[in-house]
C-alpha cells in the first residue's frame, strides 16, 4: 500500500511537471511571436536611457484647493480648429487650456526644462533675440537651462536670466554647408543628452535659434512626445506635403501615408522620450548618407517619419510655430513663437 501510494505521488507530480512545462513552451511562444507583432520603428528598441540617467517620471495632476479659474464646458470651446488627433492626443490652441489651472498643477512640481539652440556660423546673431524674448516668455516661472551649441562661443552674447535659470555653451565645429549643420543636429542633441542634459533636466524642447517668442509658451506644451505643426502646411492635405518620397531613404514616407507635416524647429519632450527619437533619426540619417541619399528636407525629413508612426502625445498648433513672413491667419488667434525673416544668403555658408 506504501509502494502504491508513493507511485501515485510520482505520477502527479510527474503529470503536473509536465503541464508546467507545456504552460511555459506556450507562453513562450506567444510571447515571441506577439513581440514580433507589435510594430516598433526599428532600431527603436534597447535605445532608451538607463534608468539611473533618468529624471522624468509621470505626475498626477494635482491643483491646489480653493484655486479659482473659469468652469469649462462640454458644449462651448473652438470650434473653428480640430483640438485633438485621431490617436486622442490634445492638439494646443488659444482657448483649449487655462493658463491660471495649467501653472497651479505643474509649477509645484519644480520641473526643469532644458532648452536646445544652435547657434553656428553668422547664426549666433539671432541668439540675443531668441534668449532675451525667451527670458520673457517661454516656461516663464520654471527652472531652465539653455544648452547653445555654437562655433564661436566668445560672440555669445550676456543675457540677465531670471533665477532658477542657467545657460551653457557647449562648442561644436562649424561647416561649409548648412545641410550638414542640419544633419548633426540629432547626434549631438542625443550625445549632450547621454553625457549631461539626462541628469539635468525633466523636459526638453529642441529650437531653432533664428526665432523670437511674442506670446506666452507654458505648461500647456509640456508631454511625453510633442510636436509642432508646421504653418506652411497645416492647411493642406498630405499629398501636398514636402515628405520625402524616394522609397530607396530611410525618410520614405508612401503618398497615402501621414497625419501632418511637423516643423523640425521644434522637437520636445520627457528627455528621455526625444533621446530616443534623435537617437533612431541619427541612425537612419546616417544610414542613408552611406547610400548617399540625402533626405529631402534633412533631419525634418526624418522626423517626419519618425512621428508618422511613433505618434507625438501631444501637438502644438502653428502659434507655436509661425514665420514671420505670413500674414496671421482668422485661426491664429496669437503667434508664440515664430521664425525671423532673414537674407540666408547673408546667414547660411552654402545657399
Amino acid at each position: 500500500m506504501r509502494f502504491s501510494s508513493n507511485v501515485k505521488l510520482y505520477v502527479l507530480l510527474l503529470v503536473v511537471g509536465i503541464f508546467l512545462l507545456l504552460g511555459y513552451v506556450y507562453f513562450s511562444f506567444f510571447s515571441e511571436r506577439l513581440n514580433r507583432d507589435i510594430p516598433v520603428d526599428e532600431y527603436q528598441k534597447n535605445n532608451s536611457l538607463s534608468k539611473p540617467m533618468v529624471r522624468s517620471r509621470v505626475r498626477n495632476i494635482v491643483s491646489s484647493e480653493k484655486l479659482l479659474y473659469k468652469q469649462p464646458s462640454v458644449l462651448v470651446g473652438r470650434t473653428d480648429v480640430v483640438t485633438v488627433t485621431p490617436w486622442l492626443a490634445s492638439i494646443i490652441w488659444e482657448g483649449t487650456f487655462d493658463p491660471v489651472l495649467v501653472d497651479n498643477i505643474y509649477k509645484p512640481m519644480n520641473l526643469t526644462i532644458a532648452t536646445t539652440v544652435f547657434a553656428v556660423g553668422k547664426y549666433v546673431s539671432f541668439l540675443r533675440d531668441f534668449l532675451e524674448t525667451a527670458e520673457k516668455h517661454f516656461m516663464v516661472g520654471f527652472n531652465v537651462r539653455y544648452y547653445v551649441f555654437t562655433d564661436r562661443p566668445h560672440d555669445v552674447p550676456s543675457v540677465n536670466l531670471t533665477q532658477g535659470r542657467h545657460l551653457s555653451v557647449i562648442q561644436v565645429p562649424g561647416s561649409n554647408r548648412w545641410q550638414e549643420i542640419s544633419a548633426r543636429r540629432m547626434e549631438i542633441i542625443q550625445t549632450t543628452i547621454e553625457s549631461q542634459i539626462s541628469r539635468e533636466a525633466d523636459y526638453i524642447f529642441c529650437l531653432d535659434v533664428d526665432s523670437k517668442f511674442h506670446a506666452r509658451w507654458g505648461a500647456e506644451s509640456l508631454g511625453r512626445l510633442v510636436a509642432v505643426i508646421h504653418p506652411g502646411y497645416y492647411e493642406q492635405t498630405r499629398g501636398s506635403f514636402p515628405y520625402e518620397r524616394r522609397p530607396a531613404s530611410m525618410a520614405y514616407i508612401p503618398m497615402d501615408e501621414g497625419d501632418y507635416y511637423y516643423g523640425g524647429a521644434m522637437i520636445g519632450g520627457f528627455v528621455e522620450d526625444v533621446y530616443t527619437l534623435t537617437k533612431v533619426c541619427r541612425h537612419r540619417f546616417e544610414v542613408d548618407a552611406g547610400n548617399s541619399i540625402e533626405a529631402a528636407w534633412q533631419e525634418e525629413s526624418h522626423l517626419n517619419r519618425y512621428l508618422l508612426y511613433n505618434k507625438p502625445s501631444k501637438v502644438l498648433s502653428p502659434e507655436y510655430l509661425w514665420q514671420d513672413f505670413k500674414a496671421k491667419t482668422k485661426e491664429v488667434k496669437v503667434i508664440r513663437f515664430s521664425g525671423v525673416i532673414k537674407n540666408y544668403a547673408e546667414v547660411r555658408p552654402n545657399v
